[in-house]
């Protein structure tokens, strides 16, 4: 266990629902443990590809299947939902590997990350969004990454995740603006979780470079979230609350 304190949500009416895209995965879960159990909410929603419904940026259709589900579930329980966290993510599998130079470069790997790193997301913003409450505190949080920020890269190479989470901070910055102007108390913004012991950034993990478990990342990430305002919304947020540059 982390010694990192249990977030409360004291910016966030209690008794209300929040939901968890990509919540089988390893942070996914973890965020939904804490949510659980900080017993702030009312319920909270589980959506991935392992779920019912399942939620599967492969199939585009699935993500406004979801969120119809979600309107729904919130109209039973007549009830707002409050806090979305999408939680996916890609960066490697059996067949490919982040790029360390030009010549790596493949299209398909690319069109991969950006079918779930960019795309996927999107859409999520479409469909979920407009679900958001008009007035009191709501967020919609998206896992980005801090080698998804153009000004601080120093390093290179990881061409596809890069560009892929770039593109991502874009959106985010897109969709924080259109719906601030009818929800302004809403609060859009992409986190930076970190270095974090789960299958897809421990293997990168640099000797000295600080890795979190996930219930440590998790907890650092919603405490974030409970102390961000809505003039933050559209801004790029590492898990310790740090503002990091585009």
């Amino acid at each position: 266990m982390t010694n990192t304190p249990s977030p409360t949500f004291d910016t966030i009416a209690p008794g209300q629902i929040a939901i968890v895209i990509g919540a089988t995965g390893g942070i996914g879960q973890a965020f939904v443990n804490h949510l659980t159990a900080s017993g702030h909410f009312s319920s909270v929603l589980e959506y991935s590809r392992k779920t019912t419904p399942a939620l599967d940026f492969t199939n585009p259709a699935s993500v406004g299947a979801c969120a119809e589900n979600a309107k729904q579930q919130a109209t039973d329980r007549s009830c707002d939902i409050r806090l979305i966290i999408d939680a996916t993510g890609y960066l490697h599998d059996e067949t490919f590997q982040p790029e360390k130079s030009l010549r790596h470069i493949d299209a398909d790997y690319m069109a991969k990350q950006f079918q779930i790193n960019a795309i996927g997301p999107a859409l999520l913003m479409k469909h979920f969004c407009p679900l958001l409450p008009r007035s009191g505190k709501s967020v919609f949080a998206t896992l980005s990454a801090k080698v998804g920020s153009i000004g601080d890269n120093r390093m290179g190479g990881w061409y596809g995740y890069r560009a892929a989470k770039a593109a991502l901070n874009q959106l985010v910055k897109c969709t924080a603006i259109e719906i601030g102007r009818n929800k302004r108390d809403c609060v859009c913004v992409a986190l930076h979780p970190g270095t974090v012991d789960t299958g897809l950034s421990g293997p990168f993990a640099k000797s000295g470079l600080k890795v979190q478990s996930p219930d440590e990342a998790t907890a650092n990430m919603l405490n974030v979230i409970d102390q961000l305002e809505a003039q933050q919304s559209g801004g790029f947020f590492a898990y310790d609350g740090t503002e990091l540059p585009w």
